[in-house]
C-alpha cells in the first residue's frame, strides 16, 4: 500500500470520499489520533490515506484534481 494524501481528519475523510467516488479503495491511517488532537491547535499528527499499489497513479490523479 501507497500514501496518497495526508492532512487533517477533515481533509482525509473529504478526499476518502473522492477516491471512492472514482472507484478507488482506501483506508486511513492515524484516524484515531488525528480525531483525538486539536485541529485548531496544530498539535498531533496527520492522517494518511492508503491506496493499493495498482491504484496509485488513478488515486494521485484524483487527489491533485481535488
Amino acid at each position: 500500500m501507497k500514501e496518497v494524501f495526508s492532512g487533517s481528519l477533515w481533509e482525509a475523510e473529504i478526499v476518502k470520499g473522492l477516491l471512492q467516488a472514482g472507484g478507488v479503495g482506501c483506508m486511513l491511517k492515524d484516524e484515531t489520533l488525528g480525531a483525538i488532537t486539536s485541529p485548531y491547535l496544530g498539535v498531533g499528527g496527520n492522517v494518511k490515506i492508503l491506496v493499493n499499489d495498482e491504484d496509485y497513479l488513478q488515486a494521485s490523479k484524483i487527489v491533485a484534481s481535488r
